[in-house]
């Protein structure tokens, strides 16, 4: 599970702000933020056993973020990282739109992707939602469609809403948003096969169970001279900050 909202066109400063949490199981080997010495101009975090990326950013101003698609499907063995469509975008020069209708969706498992190059933002899921080109607005992203309805979402893009609203834009009020920690109500769960309490836990925001839950937080909003703020705050299995980092970076045409 993870979670991802971004405003799109809505602040009079900031034409896109970026707030996301990176859930993951705690084993997985994960190198934190920073710039790639083997890709110099992409900043994000890494993936060590697969080698890619859920949220990262070129220096040319182009964005990506991937979530995966819960649903029933059989793994199929042999299927490509999704984490490689991150940065595949990156080092690409193609608009979003052509970029995206170019995906081998069979490719690999279900995924979501938002991408953007400074001009447009889109999004893409190989479950059954072609590419498109997003109009201003503030969308919420998990592990269904964009803007699915999930408790986790619809709280989180409202919070970002507000933030907009009150122009509290910063690193300390999106990192706060997302901390929340509060669980859907039970009534609303839906637990798809899982325990119960497992099915509970990760109906919040933000996750903590002893083997899975939330591995970071990512917040990045660049303004419309192309000064872009980034910063990763990483967790414990107990939820507990083990550190973070931040970056501060031109836009480079």
């Amino acid at each position: 599970m993870c979670l991802v909202v971004v405003a799109w066109q809505q602040h009079p400063e900031y034409p896109l702000i970026i707030a996301g949490n990176r859930d993951e199981f705690h084993a997985r080997p994960t190198q934190e933020m920073h710039w790639w010495p083997d890709k110099p101009d992409i900043v994000g975090g890494r993936d060590l056993q697969a080698a890619g990326t859920w949220l990262a950013l070129q220096r040319t101003g182009r964005f990506a973020t991937v979530t995966n698609f819960r649903d029933a499907q059989a793994p199929v063995a042999k299927l490509r990282s999704r984490g490689h469509l991150v940065t595949d975008f990156l080092e690409s020069a193609d608009a979003p739109i052509d970029f995206l209708a170019n995906i081998d969706n069979e490719a690999y498992a279900g995924f979501n992707l938002l991408v953007s190059d400074g001009e447009t933002l889109a999004w893409l899921s190989n479950r059954g939602a072609s590419a498109r080109a997003l109009p201003p607005g503030v969308y919420g992203l998990s592990n269904a469609l964009l803007d699915s309805p999930w408790d986790k979402v619809t709280r989180s893009k409202a919070t970002l809403e507000r933030l907009i609203q009150q122009d509290k834009i910063n690193a300390t009020e999106l990192l706060r948003l997302l901390n929340d920690r509060n669980k859907a109500p039970t009534g609303e769960i839906d637990t798809d096969g899982l325990p119960f309490a497992t099915a509970h836990a990760i109906s919040a925001p933000f996750i903590v169970l002893p083997d899975y839950g939330t591995r970071s937080s990512s917040v990045a909003f660049c303004d419309r001279a192309g000064n872009w703020r980034l910063q990763e705050r990483r967790f414990d299995a107990s939820g507990k900050s083990t550190g973070e980092t931040a970056f501060r970076f031109e836009t480079v045409v």
